[in-house]
């Protein structure tokens, strides 16, 4: 399976985790693949890096670009994009917004600092590599924009700890619902998706490792996950707006699990 073939992609957050795994299957199906993040060669605590995950696309035979950049500085965040473009040879046609920032503590003394930052990398960095890649895929007559969202933005959540990110994730939601509407009719697909509860990354074990072993049904496997990811980069035009869950969209879809090589 090939769906992916001539296509360029750009993943953000994709030296480890859910952002690594789509990006490896994007390119074994067939894509040119660009991905960021901050770590190039070794973080200081977490496994993965940009090299890591460079190497296993290489794999596959299709163009390869890292992007080293911190999507919470406003500047690197401009050039992502058109590093991108010209390492792979082409406009960007599918934008995997990926990458995001977890700080849980309680709401009365969560610092301002931090809740901009949650915001410049959940909400303002999705939004402006979309920016950034719109007026080539209006050009193409098509494009397909994925947002990774969090069932934390849904309300009655019971956790104070998890209220900035989630209202992170929530406004991410509005947006995409908002550019999707605007969109509409221009070949470019916008939609969200968000795991059913948790996939277990190297992120989620450093931040609620110890919730998950404890309650093993909270989480779905990767592959799961990337599934519903990849379907929805390769999404119709009437898909667009779309807020998802992964296995809602899998049992929906009628998708069959594919391991990160394409292979069932």
């Amino acid at each position: 399976m090939k769906r992916f073939e001539g296509r360029r992609a750009l993943v953000t957050g994709a030296s480890r985790g859910i952002g690594a795994a789509v990006a490896e299957r994007l390119a074994a199906e067939g894509a040119d693949v660009a991905i960021t993040a901050r770590t190039l060669e070794k973080h200081k605590t977490l496994a993965g890096s940009l090299q890591e995950t460079a190497a296993r696309l290489e794999e596959y035979g299709g163009a390869v670009a890292i992007v080293v950049a911190n999507l919470a500085d406003e500047d690197d965040r401009r050039r992502i994009v058109p590093e991108a473009v010209e390492k792979l040879g082409g406009p960007i046609e599918i934008l995997v917004n990926n990458a995001a920032g977890a700080m849980y503590q309680p709401l009365a003394d969560f610092p301002l600092r931090r809740r901009r930052l949650i915001f410049d990398l959940n909400v303002h960095a999705p939004i402006d590599l979309a920016q950034a890649v719109i007026p080539a895929m209006r050009d193409a007559g098509e494009g397909w924009i994925l947002n990774l969202s969090s069932a934390t933005a849904r309300l009655a959540q019971g956790s104070s700890t998890m209220a900035v990110y989630g209202a992170s994730k929530a406004a991410l939601n509005r947006l995409t619902d908002g550019l999707a509407a605007e969109l509409r009719g221009s070949g470019i697909r916008v939609n969200s998706i968000e795991p059913r509860a948790a996939v277990k990354t190297e992120g989620a074990e450093e931040v609620v490792g110890e919730l998950l072993r404890r309650q093993p049904d909270l989480l779905e496997s990767m592959e799961e996950m990337v599934e519903a990811v990849v379907a929805l980069s390769a999404c119709p035009e009437d898909v667009t707006g779309r807020i998802t869950v992964s296995l809602d969209l899998i049992a929906e879809w009628g998708l069959v699990v594919h391991n990160l090589d394409g292979t069932e």
